[in-house]
């Protein structure tokens, strides 16, 4: 049983491995053990954020507004674009800010240590009347006007946030159509989780039992 447990834990924190976060696990060594116990808890925090954004969203996620996933890189909190923004703007509209503020409480009240990504997305349409050099840009500039609404009006620490641009190079849809477009052209608020370096020199401590001794190509 603890062996089925200490696996599934292994293969979580891989997980956010996969998110660009480099481990290096030794059986029994205190600093892995600890990290273990320290992903598995933000995981739990993670869930609990997205129930309770899933609460107080309900209308927008039901409107196809808002859309919530639990993804490697953390919890994603998509917005339309077109909810937040004009066509070929970066200018939040005003409509826009109780959505927004919604995730705001939950980002000061319930997670204040965990970071946060802003990611803008744009469809493949090239950039021809806005005055925007291209995708990249708008993409960017929409990025920057959600972090400085978190940042300057809204007074989360700016030590937590940060922003870029992916302009039309990570859809989520095939671009064919103007429904998949339309999902294409996005805004992401990222809750991240926190994610410790190993110091190389730290020595193992002495196995404790067992099952810590499996190596970890055994486990998969």
């Amino acid at each position: 049983m603890k062996t089925k447990l200490f696996r599934g834990i292994i293969l979580l924190v891989l997980s956010f491995g996969l998110a660009g976060c480099t481990f290096i696990f030794q059986a029994g060594r205190r600093s892995d053990v600890e990290k273990i116990r320290v992903l598995s808890e933000q995981l739990n925090e993670l869930n609990s954020t997205k129930e309770l954004l899933e609460d107080r969203l309900s209308k927008e996620i039901g409107d196809k507004q808002v859309r919530l996933e639990m993804m490697e890189k953390g919890l994603v909190i998509t917005f339309v674009a077109d909810v937040l923004f004009d066509s070929g703007k970066a200018k939040i509209k005003p409509e826009a800010y109780p959505i927004l503020d919604k995730v705001v409480r939950v980002l000061k009240e319930n997670v204040p240590n965990l970071n946060v990504g802003i990611e803008g997305h744009t469809d493949n349409e090239p950039i021809r009347y806005s005055g925007w050099k291209s995708n990249w840009e708008l993409s960017t500039a929409r990025a920057l006007s959600v972090l400085h609404y978190l940042t300057d009006e809204k007074e989360i620490s700016p030590e937590r946030v940060s922003a870029i641009g992916y302009g039309e190079y990570r859809p989520v849809a095939s671009n064919d159509t103007r429904e998949a477009q339309q999902l294409n052209r996005r805004v992401e608020i990222v809750i991240l989780p926190q994610v410790t370096k190993v110091r190389e020199n730290e020595k193992p401590l002495k196995p404790v039992a067992p099952q810590m001794q499996e190596p970890l190509e055994n486990l998969k």
